[in-house]
């Protein structure tokens, strides 16, 4: 019910109101004989369908564009050569679930386990309402970086409450990273990292 009357809105606002205000300005421009006053009325309908959707495309072609340029997966250290760099550690290392977020240098940190932090930073909202979305695995002792992702988000929703997150079309959730990607993913460096779960 919820979604329809939305979509009852959503239609109200791009159809109903432009076609009224076209009309109200074209008979205005009719009775004051201005010349081509269905250029006036036709003007006037499309205001606010170009205002309600003038960032779609700068908003898509930007989001590509980083997520092109920047976005990606890369792994520094595998965990073969971090055990074999701290030989005997990983066996000692326990999960801490529910755990605090710190703040550390790198930006805010959840505490994996005694030797590795995922670390997150959000930038934004950026030019055209775009995200900087970056995760870390990164050895507490050196602050030494394991694993990086960058991504890019364009969603409304979730980074952002008011009147923009209606702009569903704007929404894009992260890039497809698949060209950019070193062996493995984020999430299996992450579980090879965590330790053993108590």
């Amino acid at each position: 019910m919820q979604g329809l009357m939305y979509l009852l809105g959503f239609s109200i606002w791009l159809v109903v109101i432009p076609a009224v205000l076209g009309l109200v300005v074209w008979r205005w421009a009719k009775k004051r004989g201005k010349p081509r006053s269905w250029g006036w009325g036709l003007a006037a309908a499309l205001a606010i369908p170009v205002w309600t959707f003038w960032d779609y495309y700068p908003t898509k072609w930007t989001h590509e564009y980083y997520c092109e340029r920047e976005a990606g997966f890369w792994v520094y250290k595998t965990l073969d050569q971090w055990k074999a760099e701290n030989p005997g550690v990983m066996e000692t290392l326990i999960y801490k679930r529910d755990m605090p977020n710190l703040q550390t240098p790198y930006g805010r940190a959840i505490v994996l386990n005694q030797r590795f932090l995922h670390i997150y930073r959000y930038e934004g909202p950026l030019l055209f309402n775009r995200w900087r979305i970056e995760t870390e695995i990164r050895d507490s002792n050196n602050g030494e970086v394991i694993a990086r992702e960058i991504n890019f988000s364009t969603s409304q929703q979730r980074r952002q409450a008011g009147w923009t997150g209606w702009k569903f079309w704007l929404d894009s959730e992260h890039c497809n990273i698949e060209n950019h990607r070193d062996q493995g993913s984020f999430d299996q460096v992450t579980a090879q990292v965590e330790g053993a779960k108590q």
